[in-house]
């Protein structure tokens, strides 16, 4: 508790040295994860409509650039939030410790990455095997291991359509595509690419198959409708807020459906999370009725507003858990 007074002052003091603190930011700042932007977005607008505090402005930057900003100290130049599609890394731990920052972490839901086109384009069943296949960098053939040749999805697989392989997807930034790496390329690797070099696995192929589309997963949207032949890789939610445009297609025989992300049953799903800077709690107006805003049962729960934007409810003992730990400010490594 000591150490928690002491560190909340020098938030205060760093802030107050910034002239007129209180008018030049009395309002909350988030960044981080374009997959979780509209569940936060939804949040912040909630808060500012009940006039409870000033809407809160969120930023879509991508998981790995929103902690950079997070983690980069305290004071009210910094980010009081950041959002992310995937858990905090030991190394960004360690920056945000090296700062003075602590973040209190929040899993507030699951999400499955879909693959997904137009819905004027072909419906394919996908296994991760033939993603792999579709999208490394290197794959082997024939025993060795050769830049990716193949250029349409039937080079890949004969009972799979004879168009190019073009799909747009997250950048090196972006939670989406660690997770992506993790959960199809990592898990589908091929044992050659494995063995010949350890980073393989997760190197997408660069020479046009797969296109970084940025962290605008609407403007994704946009020319998936433009190109029926394109496929796109994101989170359910845009799936599921677009559903009259795209169509997304199994993988492993699994619909990406509501129901099966939340029963484990689609294996290719992660968790989402929101982290507070504790050393702004009490210093930046706002941020505990925020926390316990996107923690209520009217927002993160099965029937709350968040899962009719497609976030998928953790089980109810977890909810609980998190919500405890959230409201007590519990952070990491504090």
């Amino acid at each position: 508790m000591k150490k928690f007074l002491l560190t909340a002052s020098a938030a205060a003091l760093a802030l107050a040295a910034s002239a007129g603190y209180a008018a030049a930011r009395d309002q909350i700042q988030i960044v981080g994860s374009s997959t979780v932007f509209p569940f936060t977005t939804a949040v912040a607008e909630k808060l500012g409509q009940s006039g409870k505090i000033k809407t809160p402005v969120v930023e879509s930057t991508g998981t790995g650039g929103g902690m950079k900003l997070f983690c980069q100290g305290v004071g009210e130049n910094t980010a009081d939030f950041t959002n992310a599609s995937r858990a905090i890394k030991d190394s960004e731990l360690k920056t945000c410790k090296a700062n003075g920052v602590t973040p209190v972490e929040i899993k507030v839901g699951f999400d499955g990455i879909v693959l997904a086109n137009s819905k004027a384009g072909t419906v394919v069943d996908l296994t991760k095997e033939q993603i792999f296949k579709a999208l490394a960098k290197n794959v082997a053939v024939d025993g060795k291991v050769v830049p990716n040749p193949y250029k349409n999805w039937s080079d890949v697989d004969a009972s799979l359509p004879a168009t190019k392989i073009e799909v747009l997807g997250p950048p090196p930034t972006s939670g989406t595509r660690d997770a992506f790496v993790e959960l199809v390329m990592d898990a589908a690797c091929q044992e050659e690419v494995k063995a010949a070099n350890e980073k393989g696995c997760g190197e997408i192929r660069e020479d046009g198959a797969f296109v970084e589309a940025g962290e605008n997963d609407n403007l994704i949207v946009q020319k998936l409708e433009a190109n029926p032949n394109a496929f796109g890789v994101f989170g359910f939610s845009f799936l599921d807020q677009n559903a009259d445009k795209l169509q997304g297609h199994k993988v492993d025989g699994v619909e990406p459906t509501f129901e099966n992300i939340a029963s484990g049953d689609y294996g290719v799903s992660r968790s989402l999370f929101v982290y507070a800077k504790k050393e702004h709690v009490g210093v930046i107006p706002g941020m505990q009725e925020f926390i316990a805003e996107y923690t209520s049962e009217a927002a993160w729960g099965p029937d709350g507003y968040l899962a009719d934007k497609g976030l998928i409810p953790l089980p109810d003992a977890e909810r609980a858990k998190w919500a405890e730990d959230a409201k007590a400010l519990k952070g990491m490594g504090s």
